[in-house]
């Protein structure tokens, strides 16, 4: 297989309780290969073994932490060497004022990792004094100080987001009985009850929303039209902001009583609408084949 050298590459580091780990994840998101605490002995190796992938590993971002414990000369030479074989490359120091990263640690209760002994601030002083020198070796230092986690996640995208990526929020729609129970992972859930049950019809009884019969029985009910329309202006409205703050995943539940007839065939009808203004619906009918 032939060596093709990563894309991308970038190496975090910084205090303790910066924020290194919410870029960490913003990398993810963005599509990288992520490596958290890996000892700098093994990090020139995953490097050699990424380039060596043929292309199938692009891009890859990796964490490094003072709670290793390593010579900080280890993180020095390493990245002298990362510098030669990758030009490309950047190295990220994440940093904080020191009475916001007291204040951090103080809301979380999370233990410092240099004050296992000490005062907390004595443990952020000597943090800081301890990673001086790699700081002046950073490329980019990112001061999160004022920063929410959105802030840095939108900075994290605005600097290392491909052009041609954009960000994408995966919508699931997924029908339901309420007789069932709602699904458990849901984030929004719309009621249709009050639409004319197409149980109660004959002809229709055995059948689902996924039937032509059903569905044009149902798309006759003036209700559910009007419905429909509701729904998706509000999911229009929403979705633009769920993704503009960073959200991943969204859970759109549709609930009748059984969940066969009238929850199915309006989420059919609203992956339809909006596939057609270009998003990326999956659809789950959870109960159609329930008694």
């Amino acid at each position: 297989m032939a060596s093709v050298k990563l894309q991308s590459l970038v190496i975090i580091t910084g205090m303790s309780g910066s924020g290194k780990h919410t870029a960490f994840n913003a990398f993810e998101d963005l599509g990288y290969f992520c490596v958290d605490n890996l000892p700098t002995s093994l990090i020139s190796r995953l490097i050699q073994m990424s380039d060596a992938s043929g292309g199938e590993l692009q891009e890859l971002a990796i964490v490094i932490d003072v709670r290793l414990g390593e010579p900080l000369e280890g993180f020095e030479k390493l990245f002298g060497e990362i510098r030669k074989s990758h030009t490309h490359a950047k190295i990220i120091f994440v940093d904080a004022s020191t009475e916001v990263l007291a204040r951090r640690y103080g809301e979380t209760r999370r233990l410092h990792p240099l004050a296992q002994e000490t005062t907390l601030l004595e443990g952020i002083r000597a943090e800081r004094k301890r990673l001086a020198s790699v700081r002046t070796l950073a490329d980019l230092v990112i001061d999160t100080s004022d920063f929410s986690v959105h802030d840095l996640r939108d900075f994290i995208y605005q600097n290392f987001q491909r052009t041609d990526q954009e960000e994408v929020l995966n919508v699931s729609l997924v029908s339901f009985g309420f007789k069932n129970g709602i699904p458990h992972n849901s984030e929004l859930v719309f009621d249709v009850r009050f639409l004319p049950n197409p149980y109660f019809v004959p002809a229709l009884k055995e059948q689902t929303g996924n039937d032509p019969s059903v569905a044009e029985y149902m798309l006759k009910q003036p209700e559910t039209g009007e419905i429909l329309g509701r729904i998706h202006d509000m999911l229009e409205y929403l979705l633009p902001k769920y993704t503009r703050e960073g959200k991943k995943y969204l859970t759109i539940s549709i609930g009748c009583t059984g969940g066969r007839h009238r929850s199915v065939l309006v989420a059919n009808e609203l992956q339809k609408r909006l596939k057609k203004k270009g998003r990326k619906v999956n659809l789950i009918h959870r109960d159609l084949h329930s008694e």
